[in-house]
């Protein structure tokens, strides 16, 4: 019989919604017969969670110094005690410097997992930038954090949901610097990941569109500085050459229209908001962020920390248990 994969789980702020929805993942029997969820966190601030919000707590518990030896035996539902940060300091709701931190090292210690072989996959909780930078960690988010601790030459945020695929060419980037990011070399790489990503997962050839930088897709060079013509337009067209089933650009107000979604797989956006928008509106609770191109497949939760009702029982832990299902897809 094949071992069900091992997936880590980074349980993200501790002071936002990231302890409760791991205790429920760990809850979920459903779950449990797909894979073996391993929370990496600290043990303290789920049993205060459980112990505040009424969620049961039921798993193994896993000390650094057994990880090395007892990894490979694991087949229930599990938490890695990383020991990071004191439960009682952590003010829920409360952005600090030390849960900033603590998130952080979660997230390093499930990718020296991923590397080692210990891990098939990874899920993340939320992380609270303002919090992580409060710390001395200077990434917008996970995804740079495992693109670049992961050595990934080639990577792209991408998101799944049964709505629609969405990939981005630029990620959190201010709008006055998303022009000069935008080269046919990059737009092709994010066309070629999600490709191979999307095949893995619906194992067909996707159809994708492309969306234009300006309204209109540009009108012809009407609006914007020919960004379509000079660099979109051409990255299509070699997509084409080898082999992709490709439209665009498209005019970004009507890609996303509900007669146009059923005959595209997966849509390429040039900017953060320009693919985050339809999605939330369409699949808030459901769709999973991946960071495409890495050694160990990594998805995430599609929502932030939440701390206007962190441990109060009440957060949606959907998002989470979508994660995992994708991640346990791209680890086969």
């Amino acid at each position: 019989m094949t071992p069900l994969p091992r997936i880590a789980i980074t349980m993200g702020d501790p002071a936002g919604v990231g302890p409760e929805i791991c205790l429920h993942l760990l809850n979920h029997a459903e779950l449990a017969r797909e894979c073996v969820p391993i929370v990496f966190g600290d043990v303290g601030v789920l049993q205060r969670v459980a112990q505040q919000t009424g969620i049961p707590f039921q798993a193994a518990v896993i000390s650094r110094a057994e990880w090395p030896t007892l990894h490979s035996t694991l087949t229930k539902p599990s938490v890695l005690n990383l020991q990071v940060i004191q439960a009682d300091t952590v003010k829920p709701g409360q952005v600090s410097a030390a849960c900033g931190e603590a998130a952080f090292q979660y997230v390093i210690a499930s990718i020296e997992a991923g590397i080692a072989g210990e891990v098939a996959a990874v899920s993340t909780a939320p992380l609270n930038k303002e919090a992580l930078h409060a710390a001395g960690h200077f990434y917008p988010g996970h995804t740079e954090i495992y693109a670049e601790r992961m050595n990934a030459e080639h990577s792209c945020m991408t998101f799944f949901s049964e709505v629609m695929i969405c990939s981005l060419v630029t990620v959190h980037i201010g709008y006055q610097d998303v022009v000069p990011a935008l080269t046919q070399e990059r737009i092709l790489e994010v066309i070629e990941l999600t490709a191979a990503a999307v095949h893995r997962v619906k194992g067909k050839l996707p159809r994708m569109a492309v969306c234009g930088l300006n309204p209109h897709a540009g009108e012809h060079g009407l609006f914007g500085r020919g960004e379509e013509e000079k660099i979109i337009l051409p990255a299509i067209e070699i997509a084409r050459q080898r082999g992709h089933q490709i439209e665009g650009p498209l005019p970004p107000d009507t890609a996303f229209i509900a007669s146009k979604r059923p005959t595209v797989d997966a849509y390429i956006c040039q900017y953060h908001d320009q693919a985050l928008i339809p999605l939330k509106a369409l699949a808030f609770d459901t769709a999973v962020n991946t960071t495409l191109g890495l050694p160990v497949p990594r998805t995430s939760v599609d929502h932030g920390t939440a701390f206007d009702i962190a441990w109060q029982g009440i957060a949606n832990p959907s998002s989470l248990f979508a994660a995992v299902r994708l991640a346990v897809k791209l680890a086969q």
